[in-house]
């Protein structure tokens, strides 16, 4: 009795050995031409691949016995739950789409073969595609700490949340989107680790910081749209990238990543509301005064009326003319300065004597409470064209947030985690983060003379590749990502790089213009055009 009973205990032993090592297999990093291709890397002097270092100062290498099987204990603590795909079907005033939806996670390794990361995901595929010839589409917000909710449920997947008019209180009830992409190519909203479910699983601090780093980031997400793209058989379907925000920044970086590392080709990029280069946006640039005036003057226009990029040519045509010349002449030449403040002062509806004493220099925070101080208001940041009180008016330090921006955090939040684990039927534990300051905080943006930006990507990855197309989109009220400071970087690009393959498209909004229905229809429409 007891030899049969260890017989038949060995044998149980030997089958989940199997199904354990089946399961390792499924995760292991997959071939590609370097290293990096395999785990985020940081942006270190010598532009080598990371090591596979826990830490330094006597701490070992994450390889070595005990390291090893503390961090295969921990990664099976934290590991999310598995994939979930269920079938979905929206009724829309038209048409009727079923498709497959997914939510789940990808796991990265490092070059040892350690983890470090599960970095979730929701896909959308539509049933009854010819997978090779069906387009894909991966989609990922910025922040740097924000989850993809913003593009998911704010614009392109089939169910969405009213944003427009929005307070915290509102019920977070999702709605059929008759204007989600999901007709024209499949979906796959990505959320970076650290931003909604997606974490951490080991231990080392040095890991950790490496995906923290603007190449880290990059890396980490072009590896996970190559092992989603093995996983569910779609190399051959065409690709397409979209970021918003600093997914400007990430999003070239990934399109030039999942070229040159994970041999992905892209057929287009699509852009909402991007910053491409943070020198535009810090210290002592005038191009931040330039690339902001025409979406200040946007903003007072829209107080009187309907406003279309088409009525602010005359801003443009003096803020790149008349208006960076005086502000080249700096303040030394007063005639030159008065002459500027009081003209900005006339396009923004601003007292003239506060923008003589700025010099006509509006930074975003001042413009956001000059604007309708008499009224104790301040403007959003995300959309000006939004006013809210100022809960300290008197103050003479700026202590207000955004009026645009704030009151989307709860109802959002809310609906994402209903829809994934109720909907979705995925229920990892923790918390769900849809806008993580402590991503945000820990950011390593680089150091030394050359700030953040992607404008080289843009030009590497549009010569490689002459059917590669961008489309970028703004919104005329958004004045942290201004859409003019976009109009001046493409402008720069090479004759190779024209209009036939790179578009910009302005609509009435803010940074997520896609709140306003007829914004985001003609957007949907911009989208669709590329795609097919």
């Amino acid at each position: 009795m007891a030899n049969s009973f260890a017989t038949r205990l060995a044998a149980a032993l030997l089958v989940a050995c199997l199904a354990t090592a089946a399961r390792a297999e499924d995760e292991a990093p997959q071939p590609s031409p370097s290293p990096s291709a395999q785990a985020p890397s940081g942006q270190n002097p010598s532009g080598q691949s990371p090591s596979g270092q826990k830490g330094r100062g006597g701490r070992g290498e994450a390889g070595s016995g005990a390291n090893a099987a503390a961090n295969a204990s921990t990664a099976e603590q934290h590991r999310l739950p598995p994939d979930s795909t269920t079938k979905q079907s929206v009724s829309l005033p038209d048409r009727t789409l079923n498709f497959s939806a997914t939510a789940g996670s990808i796991r990265v390794f490092e070059d040892k073969g350690e983890p470090l990361a599960d970095i979730a995901y929701t896909s959308y595929q539509l049933d009854g595609a010819e997978k090779a010839n069906r387009p894909v589409t991966f989609l990922f917000n910025g922040g740097p700490g924000s989850a993809s909710a913003w593009l998911q449920f704010g614009n392109v997947g089939p169910w969405r949340l009213p944003f427009d008019g929005a307070v915290s209180s509102a019920a977070p009830e999702l709605q059929a989107n008759a204007d989600t992409w999901l007709d024209f190519t499949d979906l796959v909203f990505i959320d970076p680790v650290g931003t909604g479910y997606s974490r951490f699983v080991t231990t080392s601090e040095d890991a950790r910081k490496r995906f923290f780093t603007v190449d880290g980031d990059a890396n980490s997400v072009a590896l996970v749209i190559r092992r989603w793209l093995e996983k569910y058989d779609r190399l051959t379907s065409p690709k397409y990238v979209t970021g918003e925000s600093y997914g400007g920044i990430r999003g070239p970086k990934v399109v030039r990543n999942l070229q040159m590392q994970q041999g992905v080709g892209v057929r287009g990029l699509i852009l909402i509301s991007p910053v491409l280069d943070f020198r535009d946006y810090a210290g002592s640039s005038i191009l931040q005064y330039v690339a902001s005036l025409p979406t200040m003057a946007a903003v007072a226009r829209q107080a009187k009326g309907p406003v279309t990029r088409e009525d602010l040519a005359d801003v443009e045509s003096y803020a790149r003319g008349d208006f960076l010349l005086d502000l080249v002449k700096g303040q030394a030449d007063t005639e030159a300065t008065t002459r500027l403040a009081d003209k900005v002062a006339n396009l923004t509806g601003i007292d003239q004597a506060v923008s003589r004493r700025l010099a006509g220099r509006f930074d975003i925070g001042e413009f956001r409470r000059e604007f309708d101080r008499k009224n104790g208001k301040v403007t959003g940041r995300y959309d000006a064209s939004v006013e809210g009180f100022d809960p300290y008016p008197d103050s003479s330090y700026f202590r207000f947030n955004d009026p645009s921006g704030d009151p989307l955090m709860a109802p959002l939040t809310s609906a994402a985690v209903d829809l994934t684990t109720r909907k979705l039927n995925w229920r990892p534990d923790g918390s769900y983060h849809l806008l993580s300051e402590t991503v945000n905080k820990a950011w390593e943006f680089g150091h030394g003379i050359n700030p953040a930006e992607s404008v080289t990507q843009l030009r590497q990855m549009l010569a490689l590749d002459p059917k590669m197309r961008l489309l970028v989109g703004h919104g005329l009220f958004d004045l942290a990502t201004p859409y003019f400071a976009s109009r001046i970087i493409l402008d720069q690009l090479p004759a190779f790089a024209g209009p036939s393959r790179t578009k910009l498209a302005v609509y009435p909004g803010g940074h997520m213009f896609y709140s306003r229905d007829g914004s985001r229809q003609a957007f949907r429409k911009e989208v669709e055009a590329l795609v097919k």
